[in-house]
């Protein structure tokens, strides 16, 4: 059964206790009615509007979670491959640390997905900052190239000759010649020291828009699992 909201008249599931869009709280009614027992109240306090932010205190909740979930979705952790759960539970995390420390009633899709915004703003930082710096230290300071350059060759130099040959294989023998000649000139580009570093940060930046994204969605899924069930205390 589905009920509207006498302040924004937006739709609210039946086992909701707060509308989705404005935070209201809903009045709940009893399917039978028992003799003696008193109407429910309405609620007269005064109601916080679920949709702003205290960002003092959610740049406190989601750096507190951003800095160990930007380290474990980094390249230096054997658990880096799972990244995306990392920053998607961090931004959860930082909702359900932020509404204790405030203790509203709920929060709004909208409000937990800037929290996981700035959850995952950092932890990508974070995650790129540290990665980079290992790359940096390892080739530099501790002067092994050997393993970089392996996962540099087996991760973006052999996609690009296996899709530059697929893409020769079809044309005709004069612009294949001349294809051939500008994929020449990329591949020189990609061994190039300044090929190596701006591959590499392309990578680690394109990974940073995901773990973003993940950490955004971790925030509306956070904020949700929240108001679900939720009764205001009367």
């Amino acid at each position: 059964m589905e009920i509207t909201c006498t302040r924004c008249h937006q739709i609210v599931q039946a086992d909701n206790c707060y509308c989705p869009a404005c935070g209201l709280p809903q009045l709940v009614y009893s399917a039978e009615a028992v003799p003696g027992q008193a109407p429910p109240e309405r609620w007269t306090e005064a109601v916080r509007d679920a949709s702003t932010l205290d960002w003092k205190a959610a740049l406190r909740a989601a750096l507190m979670l951003a800095v160990p979930a930007g380290l474990l979705s980094s390249m230096v952790s054997p658990m880096g491959f799972l990244g995306l759960f990392w920053m998607a539970a961090a931004a959860a995390g930082a909702v359900t640390l932020y509404r204790r420390s405030q203790r509203p009633a709920w929060i709004t899709l909208g409000a937990g997905a800037r929290i996981g915004l700035i959850t995952g703003l950092l932890g990508g930082w974070m995650a790129f900052g540290i990665s980079g710096g290992a790359l940096f230290v390892e080739r530099f300071v501790l002067h092994q190239p050997t393993q970089i350059d392996g996962l540099y060759k087996s991760l973006f130099l052999d996609t690009f000759q296996e899709r530059a040959q697929q893409s020769i294989a079809g044309m005709a023998p004069s612009d294949a010649v001349q294809v051939q000649a500008q994929l020449a000139q990329i591949q020189a580009w990609m061994l190039s020291p300044e090929g190596h570093a701006g591959i590499w940060a392309f990578g680690f930046a394109f990974n940073s828009v995901f773990l973003l994204f993940f950490a955004v969605v971790g925030g509306v899924l956070g904020a949700r699992m929240l108001a679900r069930n939720r009764r205001p205390e009367v």
